[in-house]
Formats: C-alpha cells, sequence, structure tokens
C-alpha cells in the first residue's frame, strides 16, 4: 500500500488529511496509508495557542506565534472552508472579523466531522526526511516525546505542511546588544496588556506589523511608533500611533531614525517576517525561497520541482490561506492518486519561472490579489474541490483594502457576503476598537 507522511496537522495538514478521506474507496477508508506527525500535543498547528515563547516544555522552538488578542486581519469570507461553512458550523451567520478562539473552533470542528484525528501521532517531532539508497522511499526519522523514543519508518510520497510563519527573521540593527528594554519578534508577542503605559516601536510594515501596533494602541500603550524599510504603511493612524523612517542605531533607550530625529523607547516589537526554514529535510529535499507569491521550486505552487515525490503545502506569501491550502491539498492527493499526470522536469522550471516573471511584473496590491485568485482557481479546476467564486474573494480582498485605508481601527466593523452561502456577515455587537472580551462566548453572544 502506498504510504503518506504528512508533516504537521495545522490548516494545511488537516486540509491534505481531509483531502484524503473526502474521496473513499468502497470500503470507507483513505486509498493510501497516512500519517501525520505534529510536534505539538494538540490539533491546529498555529492556531493551537500557547503562553509560551522560546522553547516548549520538550525543549523544541515554539511553534505559535500566535497571541492572545488576535482577531482575524482579514475577512473570514475570503478563507472560508467551501464544504464547510461558518453557518454551518455555527448555526448562525456571525461577523466577518472573529477572533482566535472563534476560527480555531471553526478550523477544529471541520477537522472533528471529517474524524482524521486517528491519522495524528502527537507530541512527534520530525527529525530528519532522507531518500533510501537502498529501498529508494523516504525515510522519516521521528521522536516522540511521551515515550521519549526514536524511531524511523518508510514512505513513498512526503507531505510537508508545517508552515512557513515559526523562525523569525529578526534583522539587527547596531545598538541592540545593549539596548535597555524589551527586544522581541513578533513570534513572541502574546499579550498586547504588557506594553500598558509602554512607548512601544513597531518594525516592518506587513500584516504582523499593522496588527500589533493597533493592539498596543488597543490595550493602553502611551504611545506607538511605526518604523519600516520599505516606508510608511500609509494609514491614516488614530493619536498615539506615528510613523518614522527606519532606525539607524539605538543607544540605551533612545532609538535614532535615518532621518536625525530619535525617541525614546521601552519595547521594540520585530514585525519583520519570518524564514521558510525546514531544517529536517534532507538538502536535496529541502525548500529554498523568499516569501512570495509564485515560490521557487514548486511546480503549481506544490509539487517539489526536484523530486515529485515531495509536495509543499501553504508555502506562498498569502492572500488566500484556508481555501486556497484545501484545493492545493487536493491536488497534491490526486498527484499522488496518479489522477495527475505531470510534465518533465524542464517544463515545470519553465513553468516556476513564468509565474514569477508574471508576479515580478505586478505593480500593486490590487494586481497581486488576482494572481493568487486566479492561481487558486487554475488549481480549482483541476481537482473535484466544491466549486466557489475566486472572482468574489478576490473583490472582497480589494473591498477590505480599501475600508482599511478608510480606517485601520474600524475595518473590522464592516459585515462581508459568503461566497458559498450568500449570506451577508452582520456588523458584530461591538466595535473592535471597544471589545476588550475576545473569548468565543463574548463574539457569539447576541448583544453585548
Amino acid at each position: 500500500m502506498t504510504r503518506v507522511a504528512i508533516i504537521g496537522a495545522g490548516p494545511c495538514g488537516l486540509a491534505q488529511l481531509h483531502a484524503f478521506v473526502s474521496d473513499k474507496t468502497v470500503d470507507g477508508t483513505a486509498t493510501p496509508e497516512l500519517v501525520c506527525y505534529e510536534k505539538q500535543s494538540d490539533w491546529g498547528g498555529l492556531w493551537n495557542y500557547t503562553w509560551r515563547t522560546g522553547l516548549d516544555q520538550h525543549g523544541e522552538p515554539c511553534h505559535g506565534s500566535m497571541y492572545r488578542y488576535l482577531w482575524s486581519n482579514g475577512p473570514k469570507e475570503c478563507l472560508e472552508f467551501a464544504d464547510y461553512t461558518f453557518e454551518e458550523h455555527f448555526g448562525t451567520p456571525i461577523g466577518s472579523f472573529p477572533p482566535r478562539e472563534v476560527l480555531y473552533d471553526y478550523i477544529i470542528g471541520r477537522a472533528k466531522r471529517s474524524g482524521i484525528r486517528r491519522f495524528i501521532r502527537f507530541n512527534h517531532v520530525v527529525r530528519s526526511v532522507s531518500r533510501s539508497a537502498q529501498s529508494g522511499r523516504f525515510v522519516v526519522c521521528v521522536h516522540d516525546h511521551e515515550t521519549e523514543t526514536t524511531s524511523t519508518e518508510e514512505f513513498d510520497y512526503v507531505v510537508v505542511a508545517s508552515g512557513h510563519f515559526s523562525t523569525p527573521n529578526m534583522p539587527h540593527y547596531p545598538g541592540y546588544e545593549t539596548y535597555g528594554g524589551t527586544l522581541i519578534h513578533a513570534h513572541d508577542f502574546r499579550d498586547a496588556a504588557q506594553f500598558a503605559d509602554q512607548n512601544v516601536m513597531i518594525i516592518g510594515s506587513s500584516y504582523s506589523a499593522e496588527d500589533i501596533a493597533s493592539q498596543c494602541w488597543k490595550y493602553g500603550a502611551r504611545s506607538v511608533t511605526c518604523s519600516s524599510r520599505s516606508g510608511p504603511m500609509g494609514f491614516d493612524w488614530p493619536d498615539g500611533i506615528t510613523e518614522k523612517p527606519i532606525l539607524s542605531h539605538v543607544d540605551g533607550r533612545t532609538v535614532h531614525f535615518v532621518d536625525g530625529s530619535s525617541a525614546e523607547i521601552d519595547a521594540i516589537i520585530s514585525c519583520t517576517g519570518y524564514l521558510h526554514h525546514f531544517p529536517y529535510m534532507d538538502d536535496s529535499l529541502r525548500l529554498v525561497t523568499t516569501n512570495r507569491l509564485a515560490t521557487s521550486m514548486l511546480y503549481r505552487g506544490v509539487v517539489f520541482q526536484p523530486d515529485n515525490a515531495v509536495m509543499y503545502l501553504g508555502m506562498q506569501d498569502q492572500w488566500y490561506t484556508f481555501n486556497m491550502f484545501d484545493v492545493q491539498a487536493w491536488y497534491a492527493r490526486d498527484v499522488i492518486l496518479g489522477r495527475i499526470d505531470l510534465p518533465s522536469a524542464p517544463e515545470q522550471a519553465r513553468w516556476i519561472e513564468k509565474q514569477q516573471a508574471i508576479e515580478d511584473g505586478i505593480e500593486d496590491d490590487y494586481g497581486l490579489i488576482d494572481y493568487q485568485g486566479v492561481y487558486t482557481q487554475d488549481l480549482l479546476e483541476q481537482s473535484d474541490y466544491p466549486t466557489f467564486s475566486t472572482a468574489q474573494v478576490s473583490a472582497m480582498f480589494k473591498d477590505w483594502k480599501k475600508h482599511k485605508k478608510q480606517s485601520i481601527i474600524g475595518y473590522r466593523d464592516n459585515g462581508h457576503t459568503s461566497p458559498i452561502t450568500g449570506t451577508v456577515a452582520p456588523v458584530h455587537h461591538t466595535a473592535w476598537v471597544d471589545a476588550l472580551d475576545d473569548s468565543l462566548e463574548s463574539f457569539l453572544a447576541t448583544g453585548s
């Protein structure tokens, strides 16, 4: 029997398992033998919130980058599973920007319905993946923290679904060595209330920078200063949040910027992205790419071009998320099941080069949204994944961007339309800026 190893039980790994069990043989079992290795004690990946930072209880690097008061920073309608809607899960329409506990509940709801937990080995850390010279199969070496034993198994295919938001990219600036305040990467940010009454500086200009800046302001920071190499984020920030050019150096708690100005800062939070880091993969099997929409080395953004028996899911810079992971998982499944004939290695390389050239020629975010929508639609048409309107999703992303320009603090106070059910989400009962309780119970309550 064909054996498939899946590394990670977060949204991508769960999507892959779900793809297989959604394609059952007559006797009701998944066609290949599936083994999913998950280093954490429970499923959900980044959505499995932990208070821990640095190393976990086993001495492994903490996987999670999730923070306590995170709310979805994009419309939930843009990531909705086509075969399991929010309305089906919660039994009623809910707001478009749920907090992390609500999104986690939704992700796990489908996983429970699918019955895929039986395939997952928790507290199992993959140490190495290589090709056997003898058998030609993949040898996966895994450490089980429950028994503190290490073992190896052989597989015909490997699906890497461990994500790329766990290994911080932490640039250095002169003076960091003697900085007198708190200095962390967003990976280790957990609670905005920790920075109440402090002068906080955020480095970066992407989603985590804009959201952590807003979080710190919301939960009482004295001031928030945003600094980035790529220039200002350009939002209409409320009083208390300002933007500066990139810092040049740090002297004690004084941060100096390249325009000659300076500020006294109590905490620096580096929202500077993550590295694609797969130390357990053999050199010949390891994906090497920057964070972009058209990833290097991946045909159709999924199949590892140097070795087509290795698949990587969710490795793109992302507008689309859960629904894109789903169509990638369906595509990977059908490659593994022999339903999709892959072209030659040179043709795969040319496809990757062409896609990267197209991405490089796009001038703005709206074009990038359209690009990823076309990419997702292409995969959608190659499998039996339930269809949904990528055009509607892309249009929603563009509306969302406009809402953020209108109010970076208030954009979550809008409702969007589900491309699956056609339901318009109700506006949440409490404006985001006033919603200090982010629990599932509070969010789902019918009144303030």
